[in-house]
C-alpha cells in the first residue's frame, strides 16, 4: 500500500481556497499553507496524513497569528474512521480550530467545521444524574482511573443491601425495602440486573447462587 504524503493534500486545499478568491502559498514560515484575500485576516492550514496530537499543537500555536486556523487530513474510510472524524470534529470545535478533509481519490475538500469560539452546551439531565449518583454513593469504594468493569455504583450498593437481607431466606419486596431503606428494592429485584435474585411467587424474592457468590466476594457470605 502506497503511503500517503502531506504534499498530496496541498494542491486540493490550494485549489479549494483559490476558488474562494484567496491567493495561496505553501511553507510560509512555520505554516504549511497560508491564504490571503484582500485585507482580511490570513487563513492558515496545517496538513497532516492523520489526526495527531502534534497536529493540534501546531494548529493551536498558529492561533497566535490569526483566528482562521484549519487542520487538513485525508478523509477517513469505514465506520470507525467516520466515527473518529466526528469525535475529532468536536475536538477541533472546542479548540477553536477549523477542520477539513481531502478525498485523495478525486481531491474533494470538505469543511467539517470553521474556527469559532466554543461554548460548551450544558446538559442539565447529565448534571443531575452525576450529582444524584454522587449523593447516593456510600463512601468512596472505587479507585480513580479504574476500568468500568466491576465499579461499585450506588445501584450496586443498594443491590448488595437487598441481597444481604435475603441471606436469611425468601422475603417480600416491600419488607426488603423497609428493612434496607432501599425504596426501589422490589423493582431492582424484579429487573435482576446482576442475576442475583429470583422471584419465587408474586412479590416474593430469593437469592440465587450467583448472588450468594457476589456477597462472598464482598465479604458478606
Amino acid at each position: 500500500m502506497t503511503r500517503v504524503r502531506e504534499t498530496e493534500l496541498y494542491l486540493p486545499v490550494k485549489a479549494f481556497l483559490q476558488a474562494q478568491g484567496y491567493e495561496v502559498k505553501a511553507e510560509i514560515g512555520a505554516a504549511d499553507v497560508v491564504a490571503v484575500r484582500g485585507g482580511e485576516d490570513p487563513v492558515i492550514v496545517e496538513l497532516k496524513t492523520g489526526f495527531t496530537l502534534a497536529l493540534l499543537h501546531q494548529a493551536v500555536t498558529r492561533q497566535s497569528m490569526t483566528d482562521w486556523v484549519y487542520v487538513a487530513v485525508p478523509r477517513p474510510k469505514g465506520r470507525l474512521g467516520l466515527r473518529l472524524l466526528k469525535d475529532n470534529t468536536g475536538l477541533c470545535r472546542r479548540l477553536g480550530l477549523g477542520l477539513v478533509t481531502v478525498r485523495l481519490a478525486d481531491g474533494l475538500v470538505q469543511v467539517h467545521c470553521d474556527p469559532a469560539t466554543f461554548q460548551p452546551r450544558k446538559v442539565a439531565v447529565r448534571r443531575t444524574q452525576l450529582l444524584r449518583e454522587f449523593a447516593r454513593r456510600v463512601g468512596d469504594p472505587n479507585t480513580g482511573g479504574a476500568t468500568r468493569v466491576g465499579l461499585v455504583t450506588a445501584y450496586r450498593q443498594d443491590a448488595v443491601l437487598c441481597a444481604r437481607h435475603l441471606l436469611d431466606g425468601p422475603c417480600k419486596g416491600a419488607v426488603v425495602a423497609r428493612a434496607t431503606g432501599v425504596a426501589r428494592a422490589t423493582r431492582m429485584m424484579a429487573d435482576d440486573h446482576y442475576g442475583w435474585f429470583v422471584r419465587l411467587e408474586t412479590g416474593i424474592y430469593a437469592l440465587t447462587p450467583k448472588g450468594r457468590a457476589a456477597l462472598t466476594e464482598n465479604g458478606d457470605g
